[in-house]
């Protein structure tokens, strides 16, 4: 019963199996139908699309072919009328190269003549340099036995004499460019100088070599001497300064070489004199104390001059030496002050020039060092200065200004020249030195007759206070070379033979006068 149910289940199975496939096949079938008809409909309206296209095609084909064939009649004509115009003006060149040849055929003839002439010309002139060369060797031979020189020998005679020549132009060339650079040197010289003077401005210092002390009364004198002089001995031996007591009506004179020993002295006696107590005992205490405030009034004059100048790393014992100076004198001018004047010209002609000012400011500060030992050291006080300078720690530039300032050694700078220019303008300015009147007659009576010791002056006049110096000569005498010469002399005996402060200008004259009377 079973197997007959499975059998009966199996036949049906195949049998939906078979429904299936044969459903399957024939929907299979269909679609295969319908696609075949769609690819038939695809092709046929491809081939009517192609056809279309093509249509279209051999139509613009031909309107191509009909504009590309328009283009080429247009270009063909006018390259054709192109060539017509390039063939008619060949035509005309040929014409024109005919007719120039018909007119180069008689130049070529004429031409060919000139030729043959200039051939034979040159053919004569050939012989003729022949002819004059040998002409020449002859002169030459009959030149070289009159002068008995060769060729050669003329030749270095002659160049020797071009030469010297040439050396002589040049030496005037030369000369005339000294000349000129040194008129533009002075003219710059003279610009920085007066610049120099003019940015600087100075006091004018000027004290005696002697102090005076002004009394209460002429009892003050005799309390001074002291019973039996024991007072005026005392002060001399405290001080080292001569008192001097005579006849001035209510003064005392010191007189002293050292002047910061008579400062000392000044302000002792001053103060004892104030104080009214004066004997042995008092006045060594007063003077000891008052030496003591003098020494600290030389170091802040020290210091204070290198502030003014903007000049630091001085040495202390150089600062104290510095200060000195403030009572030191040179022809009435206070020195300290004018080592600060020198110092500020030196910068500001450094400065000027382009160099390095603060060192010249140093130098012109330190240059009159030595006159604060010069009464204690043997020997020019540049020199002095220079040592003293160099023993604490002044560079080598500084030490060598110092001692060349006076021309004790050659100047080997520019700074040491500045410094020397410095020093004379300080000592030259009007006001800043004073003399005797004495000892001012007697320089200027002195330097006239230094000039009139010279052959060929007639007369000699000292100007501008014995400044300069003006000498007339006999021009049949002295020559306008011998007056340069004679210039020179002088100075050099002046500079012999006198002191004086700053420089004195002398200036020869000389000139020849051509005197005609007109008379009716």
């Amino acid at each position: 019963m079973d197997v007959y149910i499975v059998l009966i289940g199996l036949v049906a199975f195949i049998a939906g199996f078979a429904f299936a496939y044969w459903i399957k096949g024939k929907m299979v079938f269909e679609k295969i139908k319908s696609a075949e008809e769609e690819a038939l409909r695809i092709l046929n309206d491809a081939k009517r699309k192609s056809e279309t296209f093509l249509k279209e095609a051999k139509i613009e084909s031909k309107g191509i072919l009909y504009k590309m064939k328009a283009e080429f009649d247009a270009e063909t004509k006018e390259t054709k009328s192109e060539l017509k115009k390039r063939e008619h003006r060949l035509i005309q060149k040929e014409e024109n190269i005919d007719r120039k040849i018909d007119q180069f055929e008689p130049r070529e003839r004429d031409l060919a003549i000139k030729e043959r002439t200039l051939t034979k010309r040159e053919e004569n002139i050939e012989q003729s340099k022949l002819k004059y060369n040998e002409l020449i060797e002859e002169q030459k031979f009959q030149l070289e036995k009159i002068s008995g020189l060769t060729v050669e020998q003329a030749k270095e005679l002659l160049i020797r004499a071009m030469e010297n020549e040439a050396r002589y132009e040049g030496a005037k060339l030369i000369k005339k460019i000294e000349n000129e650079a040194k008129e533009e040197a002075d003219k710059r010289a003279k610009k920085i100088m007066a610049t120099a003077i003019q940015r600087y401005a100075g006091d004018f210092v000027a004290e005696r070599t002697v102090s005076v002390v002004q009394l209460p009364s002429d009892e003050m004198k005799g309390r001074i001497i002291g019973r039996e002089g024991r007072n005026i001995r005392a002060i001399e031996a405290a001080t080292g300064i001569d008192l001097i007591i005579d006849d001035t009506p209510e003064a005392v004179i010191l007189s002293g070489f050292n002047p910061v020993r008579r400062e000392v002295a000044r302000l002792s006696l001053m103060r004892l004199i104030s104080d009214g107590r004066i004997h042995p005992a008092r006045i060594e205490d007063v003077v000891k104390k008052v030496g003591q405030e003098v020494d600290l009034v030389i170091k802040e004059a020290g210091e204070q001059a290198a502030f003014d100048l903007g000049v630091h790393g001085i040495n202390n014992e150089l600062i104290k030496y510095l200060g000195r100076l403030k009572f030191r004198t040179s022809y009435a001018q206070n020195v300290l002050q004018h080592s600060v004047e020198v110092g500020f010209l030196s910068g500001i002609m450094a400065s000027e020039l382009g160099l390095n000012s603060k060192l010249a400011r140093r130098m012109g500060l330190l240059h009159d060092i030595g006159k604060a030992i010069d009464h204690e050291v043997e020997g020019p006080h540049a020199i002095i200065g220079s040592k003293l300078a160099k023993r604490f720690g002044e560079n080598s530039k500084v030490v060598h200004a110092i001692a060349a300032h006076h021309e004790d050694v050659p100047p080997n700078s520019v700074y040491a020249l500045l410094v020397q220019a410095a020093d004379s303008l300080s000592g030259a300015r009007p006001g800043a030195r004073k003399e005797l009147l004495e000892n001012y007659i007697k320089r200027l009576e002195d330097l006239e007759k230094i000039a009139n010791s010279f052959k060929g002056v007639s007369n000699t006049y000292a100007i501008q206070a014995g400044r300069e110096l003006r000498v007339i000569v006999e021009s049949n005498i002295i020559s306008d070379d011998e007056a340069v010469l004679l210039s020179r002399d002088i100075v050099k005996k002046i500079e012999e033979s006198l002191t004086f402060p700053g420089q004195i200008k002398v200036t020869v004259i000389r000139e020849t006068r051509s005197v005609e009377y007109a008379n009716k």
